[in-house]
């Protein structure tokens, strides 16, 4: 039977877990919401009944020359007279470069295929409008006027658009009713724009509906010839697989799993990983008793015992060296050391005279204290580092 976790294990789990759960609700908060109840897009890749895949491998086997296009506007073809454009229901919205590179294509020549209500942001002469639900079904739409849109297409299915009504001289509608507008065309240039107020006519459930084929064909110029580039980019399909794969969910969820991986590997090298037991200081380490002792004078503010044992060493030390008697005045140390040692003999004998005052006294200050045993611990330094070299010449 496998041990229990701990509680610090426990504790890890418990908070995975609740990173994971926030991620997730931040991902269904953040990921872009469905507008006006469509369920999707025109995609000839899709294969739902919103979809327009049907309708792209249709135009394949009837001859025309179609593709699907997943670059920026700025790369298409100079010939643009030769070329069709279809924007079906472009979802991703267009940087101005994007909105200049597709006048240029209407004003060489090119014609585009539009449908929708944001594809307005994309097009000269933009109209307001609201598209509608296409899972709420279509309406009959009568031909308006004679136009080559209309051939063999005197009516037509789409979703309603609300209240559409192109306020310029140039845009006529095609098809329509006393309420609203269903296809307008319009010129740019030297080139045409037919803007379908829905994509339900190509979609995969109403391209068989009497008239939609019909209208899609004659909206693309009724030519074979013509190159059809129907448009993916603005689907999110880029030519590379990365900036695809960066406006997906996938990359959310591969964050939440390496999250979720983190915390199990920590949980487990926890448990089972090498066990390690902490440096220690050893307590016979000479620092440990300065420490200790250092401690304890200040606890007690036992400066002058700190002072007395400092003093009374170096004077051991000089008495010693200097060959005088341990009753030596403070003022016969400093005059031997300054002629034996060559120190000043000022301020050794301040320092000595200091020292020697402080040692008898019981109120000296911390500071006080540190500063005299500082200046002393400078003498015993240099007296040693003086004799360290005669004591070796003696032992060899």
């Amino acid at each position: 039977m496998s041990p229990s976790l701990d509680r610090a294990d426990r504790t890890l789990l418990i908070g995975a877990g609740i990173l994971v759960v926030v991620l997730a609700f931040a991902t269904a908060v953040l990921s872009p919401a469905s507008r006006g109840g469509r369920t999707g897009f025109p995609s000839t890749y899709s294969t739902s009944w919103d979809g327009a895949k049907a309708a792209y491998l249709l135009l394949e086997e009837l001859g025309y020359d179609v593709k699907r296009w997943d670059r920026p506007p700025n790369e298409l073809n100079e010939l643009a007279e030769d070329q069709t454009l279809i924007l079906a229901n472009p979802f991703q919205p267009p940087t101005p470069e994007d909105v200049a590179a597709l006048r240029r294509f209407l004003e060489r020549g090119g014609r585009i295929v539009a449908t929708g209500d944001d594809v307005g942001e994309f097009l000269p002469g933009k109209q307001e409008f609201i598209e509608a639900d296409d899972a709420a079904g279509e309406t009959k739409f009568p031909a308006l006027v004679p136009s080559p849109l209309t051939r063999e297409a005197p009516e037509i299915s789409m979703a309603p658009p609300n209240d559409w009504h192109p306020s310029r001289v140039d845009q006529i509608a095609v098809y329509g009713n006393k309420d609203t507008a269903a296809v307008v065309t319009y010129s740019v240039g030297r080139g045409t724009i037919v803007w379908w107020g829905s994509p339900s006519p190509l979609t995969n459930r109403g391209i068989a509906e009497p008239g939609n084929l019909a209208l899609l064909l004659n909206s693309l110029g009724g030519r074979k010839s013509k190159r059809i580039l129907w448009d993916e980019y603005f689907h999110g399909a880029r030519a590379d697989f990365s900036s695809y794969f960066n406006r997906t969910p996938l990359p959310w969820v591969f964050a939440q799993i390496g999250f979720l991986l983190l915390f199990v590997l920590a949980t487990y090298s926890r448990r089972y990983g090498t066990v390690r037991m902490p440096g220690k200081v050893s307590r016979l380490s000479p620092l440990e008793f300065v420490d200790t002792l250092g401690d304890l004078y200040t606890s007690g503010h036992a400066g002058s015992a700190a002072v007395r044992v400092t003093y009374h060493r170096l004077r051991f030390q000089l008495t010693r060296q200097l060959g005088l008697t341990s009753n030596a005045t403070v003022g016969e140390i400093a005059r031997l050391a300054s002629r034996t040692l060559g120190w000043q003999e000022q301020p050794l004998l301040g320092t000595l005279a200091r020292a020697d005052r402080n040692s008898r006294e019981l109120d000296v200050s911390d500071a006080e204290a540190l500063e005299i045993v500082q200046d002393i611990g400078d003498y015993t330094a240099r007296l040693e580092m003086r004799t360290a070299p005669e004591v070796k010449r003696k032992s060899e």
